[in-house]
C-alpha cells in the first residue's frame, strides 16, 4: 500500500483569513440592510446608507488583503481566493444598490 504523504511549508495567511471575514461581514451587512429596507416599505433612515458605505470600504479592504495574499506563493489558495470572490460580490452589490438608485 503507496502512502501519499505531501511535507510541505505552506500554511494559511492570517491576512487571508482576515479577507474572507471582511467579506462576510460585508454580505451579512447588506443582506440585513436590504431586508430591513424592503420591511420597512422602502423607506430608510440614514444609518442604513452608512452601513451600505462601511460595507463598501469593508469589501474593498478585503479585496485589498486577498489580492496581496492571493500573490505569494507561500500561502494556501483557499482562503485568498475565497475571500477575493466575497469581497467581490458584496462590491457587486453596492453596485447594483446604486444602479438601481440612480435609474429609478
Amino acid at each position: 500500500m503507496r502512502k501519499n504523504y505531501i511535507f510541505t511549508n505552506k500554511k494559511h495567511s492570517n491576512r487571508a483569513i482576515m479577507a474572507t471575514i471582511l467579506g462576510v461581514i460585508s454580505l451579512a451587512s447588506l443582506g440585513i440592510t436590504v431586508f430591513m429596507a424592503c420591511k420597512n416599505g422602502g423607506e430608510v433612515p440614514v444609518g442604513y446608507g452608512f452601513t451600505g458605505l462601511l460595507a463598501t470600504v469593508f469589501s474593498m479592504v478585503g479585496l485589498g488583503l486577498g489580492i496581496v495574499t492571493f500573490q505569494d506563493k507561500s500561502y494556501y489558495r483557499v482562503f485568498p481566493v475565497l475571500g477575493m470572490g466575497l469581497n467581490l460580490a458584496a462590491l457587486g452589490g453596492i453596485s447594483l444598490i446604486l444602479y438601481a438608485g440612480a435609474n429609478l
